[in-house]
């Protein structure tokens, strides 16, 4: 290679065209044909746990937010927004409401399909970006994530466009980059670091024609996004201002490193079993990002994929400091779903490459999942008696 071209591609980011991360092997672990029949079988075992003891739609209707974003996509069918509560983002709502347009399906439907599809496309994605095992792990590990695939959230959406940005940055194209991390945002508005990591790329590329194309993409979003919201509501960031609250410690969302989950856990008794995963998980993010902070290797693949990193490190900061006590320890495996990849990817020498185990797990984690969703004493209670009529 000459003496320019190699110092082309050390000084300027996102130049590898390769899919896979640092050091994979991107045909490594189950092809996609396996990966996809791994969680359409793990998504059939926890919708028929579901539905054997309390009936699908009636979990669905009480699961998470769920209903509230059946309600907000109904009020958007209708553009009638009397009653309506700014909480949650509205990118997902929006998308039901275009989807039970088209096609005459309900809300909860809607809810269903756009929750299911793309968390088969975001597994999908993780095997294209890094490699069959890293996806078979992403897509059985957390209960949040199986939960939201099967009973409704805005998580695989989000997931879904935030995935295809890394691919379409991987592969150059920057402008539909820009557009798939500007969805990400108005579904959860974290993806806003994944479209800052794109213009700081281009910025640093000085490709000022295409940075200014990126920007515009992501105002259009944003204007589209938000000129309801003021019309309607007269705030045009009535869901970034409906999340002040006063339990925020000194006003800000985020304050220091694990004061909120600490605070959290101190001030609001939960179950031992809530406890358990949310520690574990929270051991196994910061485990990771000490080994990713260590690694030259893992250093290596973020100057490779800047925009990946730009979106990773700020997210970090964000899920170790949130300052909502209430949420910051209970909700902390949920939050961390869009960094899992690359907890996964930190983590890569210590992960089992077995087939027989990453089904295993498959399986399990369903049942336990479902489990989780019912509520572990309803299900214990009724493994109770069905024993003894037994």
């Amino acid at each position: 290679m000459p003496a320019t071209e190699s110092i082309v591609s050390e000084t300027i980011p996102e130049v590898t065209n390769s899919p896979s991360g640092s050091g994979l092997d991107r045909s490594s672990g189950p092809s996609s044909v396996e990966l996809l029949s791994l969680v359409g079988l793990i998504s059939a075992i926890l919708i028929l746990c579901v539905a054997l003891v309390r009936g699908y739609a009636a979990t669905i209707n009480g699961f998470g937010d769920s209903f509230a974003y059946m309600s907000l996509a109904s009020a958007i069918r209708r553009w009638d927004f009397h009653g309506v509560v700014i909480k949650q983002f509205w990118g997902l709502p929006y998308a039901m409401a275009a989807l039970s347009k088209l096609t005459g399906v309900s809300d909860r439907t809607s809810l269903i399909v756009l929750s299911i599809a793309p968390s088969l496309i975001a597994a999908w994605l993780v095997r294209r970006l890094w490699n069959g095992w890293i996806a078979a792990y992403f897509a059985i590990l957390n209960f949040n994530w199986l939960q939201r695939s099967c009973l409704g959230g805005s998580e695989p959406l989000f997931m879904c466009f935030l995935l295809a940005a890394f691919f379409a940055v991987r592969r150059r194209h920057w402008l539909l980059a820009s557009l798939l991390a500007s969805l990400a945002t108005v579904v959860r508005p974290l993806g806003f670091f994944a479209l800052v990591g794109i213009g700081l790329t281009l910025l640093w590329n000085k490709d000022v024609r295409r940075f200014a194309a990126a920007t515009a993409i992501g105002i259009a979003v944003g204007l589209l996004y938000s000129i309801p919201l003021a019309k309607h509501f007269g705030d045009a960031l009535a869901n970034v201002n409906s999340y002040r609250n006063p339990q925020w410690e000194g006003g800000w969302l985020f304050g220091f490193p694990f004061y909120g989950i600490v605070k959290g856990t101190l001030l609001y008794p939960a179950p031992w079993t809530s406890l358990v995963v949310s520690f574990l998980w929270i051991g196994v993010v910061t485990v990771a990002t000490v080994i990713m902070v260590r690694s030259a290797e893992f250093r290596a693949y973020c100057r490779d994929h800047v925009v990946e990193a730009l979106f990773l490190v700020p997210y970090l900061w964000c899920l170790f400091t949130y300052n909502y006590p209430f949420w910051a320890r209970s909700n902390f495996p949920r939050f961390a779903i869009p960094i899992l990849p690359f907890v996964l990817l930190g983590l890569y020498r210590w992960i089992p490459e077995d087939r027989r185990i990453v089904w295993g797990i498959g399986i399990l984690s369903s049942v336990l999942a479902a489990s989780s969703a019912l509520g572990v004493a309803k299900v214990v209670e009724i493994l109770r008696t069905t024993l003894h009529l037994l």
